[in-house]
């Protein structure tokens, strides 16, 4: 399965019947589509992703577009892309980090923590 987006377009190649779809996007991408979203109606966009990597213009392009927020993890710093744009957010994932790791050191499952959260 191929999906294709330019400009304003969206194409799905091939047949995605009983398939796993894993989409790897850039920052244009999901402007674009937020901006399509709120042109087909009055609603709030939000865009939360796992990595906040923003290379190039993606700040500058995150700044004008019409996100309320765009939700960040803290895999990688992120102190200097939030003073460059107050609509990204971050999420502190270092506690979960820990106690993943903890629990692989010590022989526990690591999946306990899919409905066990650690503050």
């Amino acid at each position: 399965m191929l999906l294709f987006t330019k400009n304003a377009s969206t194409v799905l190649v091939g047949d995605v019947k009983d398939k796993i779809a894993i989409l790897v996007d850039t920052c244009g991408t999901i402007v674009r589509a937020a901006d399509r979203l709120v042109e087909a109606s009055d609603t709030k966009v939000y865009a939360i992703l796992t990595q906040g990597i923003f290379s190039g213009p993606a700040i500058s392009h995150i700044n004008n577009a019409c996100f309320e927020a765009v939700v960040v993890t803290n895999t990688i710093p992120q102190d200097g892309h939030m003073r460059e744009c107050l609509k990204i957010q971050c999420i502190d994932v270092s506690m979960m980090f820990a106690a993943a790791v903890r629990r692989t050191h010590n022989s526990e499952s690591a999946s306990y923590l899919f409905s066990n959260v650690p503050y």
